[in-house]
């Protein structure tokens, strides 16, 4: 492509915008002390599902390193930055790192960090977002017209490159001039092979102040022993590698490559130095940098002493005539194959299946990167217009759909390789950082709707977890964080609330959460099985394998679960404890939330045995010796307990105006996702749990109590009031925190009632809360109105795509 074609960067003018560098005046803070605050400066993550990603803030610097599978590190690292010199022909030079963080303001050494460096200032340009793409313009500094566009090759239904460790850097540069101008573009790197991995192989856990387990995380964050650079010319393609002296004689957590690289072609000069110091004043690369925008081109492979650490640097300068544009690609990769748990429990992550295991793979990532992201782009702006090209949706809304989407990436996110048994591998995503386990079913009773939508095989990875999981049990005893009983870990048949933890062994050792005794809850049982039937309607694949697969899991959880009914009248009541997914807020009896989940499950459980019987398998291994019969005798069990549940839910919980919270508390409380059960009912076209016009009244009220009139409708929906809006008791927790997953999956209840005005107005309420006020791609659990929030990166947010599920249909 010549100059005069490239075309320059379009940003969708949905995507999320905040000038470069501009701070927040008064950002939500955290609730309690014990939970994570790293602050408002987060961007976009780069890197694929399950690859460890690393994230740039609007500021330019990379601040955040989860390389480490489940792990959290919010750290900048200065050396790892771009930087621009631009000279004008006939004109004065100049040349900025492109972070308007100074790291040596504040220092006292006598050569403070990267000192000899000019850094970017504030509010001279824009970032922007729309995850999994995002863009830096620099305004009102160069003469050059410069806009750098990062992104990784995420896609819908793709299940290759959306698990890369790659991220790909498009600068665009365009001289808006009548004057010749020469531009270098420099991208460094600190060697950090060898951080990612925890001291501690045997982490203790304790129980924090909030009641939730936690463990000892101490990467072995500056160890760059044995760390050399080299310098790569590949054909057309060159870089810096990033190595370590291999100290083992098979690879392991923590060990691998890095990969920085650039194109080289006769209309751009090529620069390099392999080996510099990063905790110094920078002058050894900055120097001739900054003078004419070169770099010594000095090899040094020299490995790094112990306590020594060494970056490396290449730039690209090239002259771009009046007029014109140039494009200038960077790419940086990483290998890392290896994710371990407890030690010794060692899983390959999904990108190994198509790059190998050796971790030496950094520069065929670069090469594959170099050769197709172009194409990569094209997929995902092909994927984005089919919704950004919508008039009937507001650009808010587009945003936080795309932008909620982080969390796949960023929360902890973990993708195995594939094995027979799990041809797309196993996958999992953290509830959030705080509460660190994965796939917390209650939570993604309504945060799995993207990943449903989206990456459906991944979905029904995760629920065939699950229905492995159910017939298990673990007899260890252990103190429960709420009110410090004990009980045991995990009860055969119960539906366990989580798939475990990074310091254990994930998909196998579940329920980490300790909080609550989640084996006494009563809501799993019933998310398990309205997910499975969930994504058997809605989604592509061998779905009645899928059905086949879960359904003894089904039978035997929802036995367990009719256990708890203790007055046989066929509800399973809640015990006074907090046991369900609002986990601070005690339901007494028969509750409106979780009968109305039981209900709706056993609807479900009907059709799915239907299904079955209409659908042999094709696997003998999956049938049992009783079929059909044994399934015929389950639904009329079903049935039955049917009949029971529905012959006195309404009427023993309806008060005239909307559902009570529950049979014995006594409580005026309007719950906000008191018919979560009704909503997931129509939305799998089950027979109603209440009739439609006592939803449409309880929503109203909902409507009415916990939104327009909790604080004048200024923070969202807030989980339980009084009819009044003000709160049933001021010291409650739960009750009086907006909860955003809770909702978005409320607003996709309205839509689907055909309340999308006031669907709208309380989502676009939410979304401004996240987004102004500091807490963009950290979205929390729960934000209260005097701006505080908890449990951030939170799994449950993601149920935003519910609402665009229902407006098109789910289809």
């Amino acid at each position: 492509m010549t100059a005069y074609q490239i075309p320059r960067p379009q940003i969708p003018n949905c995507a999320w915008k905040r000038p470069i560098g501009k701070g927040w005046s008064k950002p939500y803070t955290v609730r309690y002390a014990s939970n994570l605050d790293d602050g408002a400066w987060h961007g976009a993550p780069l890197g694929g599902f399950g690859a460890g990603c690393i994230g740039r803030s609007p500021k330019g610097d990379f601040n955040l390193w989860h390389l480490d599978g489940g792990e959290h590190i919010f750290k900048s690292i200065p050396a790892c930055q771009f930087s621009v010199f631009e000279s004008v022909e006939g004109g004065d030079t100049q040349a900025y790192a492109m972070c308007t963080d100074n790291p040596s303001v504040g220092t006292k050494s006598e050569s403070p960090l990267l000192s000899r460096w000019n850094w970017y200032p504030k509010e001279k340009g824009v970032y922007s977002a729309l995850y999994p793409r995002s863009w830096y313009e620099y305004q009102g500094v160069f003469a050059s017209e410069l806009t750098c566009e990062q992104f990784s090759p995420i896609w819908k239904e793709n299940y290759q490159e959306t698990s890369y460790p790659v991220a790909i850097f498009d600068w665009t540069a365009h001289n808006p001039t009548d004057k010749p101008i020469t531009l270098s573009i420099m991208l460094t790197w600190q060697n950090t092979v060898g951080w990612f991995t925890n001291a501690i192989k045997s982490p203790e856990v304790k129980v924090r102040d909030d009641g939730s387990p936690e463990y000892e995380y101490q990467p072995k964050w500056g160890d760059s022993t044995g760390n050399y650079n080299q310098w790569i010319q590949d054909n057309f393609r060159v870089g810096c590698l990033l190595n370590r002296i291999q100290p083992h004689n098979e690879i392991q957590e923590g060990e691998g490559q890095i990969a920085i690289a650039t194109t080289a072609n006769p209309a751009v000069e090529v620069f390099y130095l392999s080996r510099w110091n990063p905790e110094g004043d920078g002058s050894d690369v900055w120097d001739s940098f900054a003078a004419d925008g070169s770099l010594p081109d000095r090899e040094d492979e020299t490995p790094a002493s112990p306590g020594e650490q060494i970056a490396c640097a290449i730039a690209v300068r090239v002259t771009i005539k009046p007029g014109k544009t140039k494009k200038i690609p960077f790419i940086l990769a990483w290998d890392f194959p290896i994710t371990e748990f407890a030690q010794g429990i060692n899983y390959y992550r999904r990108y190994t299946d198509f790059f190998g295991r050796t971790g030496n793979n950094a520069w065929s990532i670069v090469r594959t990167a170099l050769k197709h992201s172009d194409s990569w782009k094209e997929q995902i702006v092909a994927w984005q217009k089919t919704i950004l090209n919508r008039n009937d949706l507001p650009d808010w809304f587009k945003m936080a759909l795309f932008n909620e989407l982080y969390l796949l990436t960023q929360g902890g996110t973990l993708w195995s390789a594939a094995t027979e048994d799990d041809p797309v591998g196993q996958f999992g995503v953290l509830e959030c950082m705080d509460y660190r386990w994965y796939e917390s079913l209650d939570v993604r009773l309504y945060g799995s709707f993207a990943l449903m939508m989206l990456w459906s095989k991944l979905d029904k990875a995760v629920l065939s977890a699950f229905a492995r999981a159910i017939p298990q049990s673990d007899d260890q005893e252990r103190i429960i964080g709420y009110n410090n009983a004990i009980a045991i870990r995990k009860a055969k048949n119960a539906t366990p609330h989580d798939l475990g933890a990074p310091n254990e062994h994930p998909w196998e050792a579940t329920n980490y959460t300790s909080y609550q005794d989640c084996n006494q809850w009563k809501d799993l049982s019933c998310d398990f099985v309205l997910q499975v039937y969930r994504d058997y309607l809605f989604t592509k694949g061998d779905n009645n394998e899928f059905l086949w697969e879960c359904w003894d899991s089904i039978v035997a959880t929802l036995a367990y679960l009719k256990e708890f009914d203790r007055d046989g009248d066929g509800i399973p009541e809640n015990s006074g404890a907090p046991d369900q997914t609002f986990d601070d807020w005690r339901l007494q009896g028969i509750s409106t939330y979780c009968g109305g989940l039981w209900i709706a499950a056993l609807e479900a459980a009907v059709k799915i045995g239907e299904t079955l019987i209409a659908n042999p398998p094709m696997n003998p291994n999956l049938q049992p010796s009783d079929f059909p019969q044994g399934i015929e005798a389950t639904i009329d069990t079903y049935k039955e307990w049917l009949q029971q549940s529905r012959s006195f839910y309404h009427d023993t919980l309806w008060n005239g105006e909307y559902y009570r919270l529950d049979s014995k508390s006594n409580s005026q409380a309007v719950m906000a996702d008191q018919l979560c059960g009704q909503f997931y009912a129509r939305l799998l076209d089950l027979p109603d749990v209440v009739e439609n016009q006592y939803t449409q009244s309880a929503l109203n009220k909902i409507y009415d109590a916990c939104f327009l009139k909790f604080h004048n409708g200024k923070y969202g929906v807030a989980n339980g009031v009084l009819p009044d809006g003000s709160p049933v008791n001021p010291d409650d927790t739960h009750p009086l925190e907006v909860w955003t997953g809770i909702n978005f999956g409320l607003a996709a209840f309205m839509v689907q009632m055909g309340m999308q005005e006031e669907a709208f107005k309380l989502t676009e309420t939410v979304v401004k809360q996240i987004y102004e006020n500091g807490l963009q791609f950290r979205t929390p659990e729960a934000i209260t109105a005097v701006g505080t929030f908890r449990a951030s990166h939170y799994l449950r947010a993601m149920a935003i795509w519910g609402i665009y599920g229902v407006l098109i249909g789910w289809v």
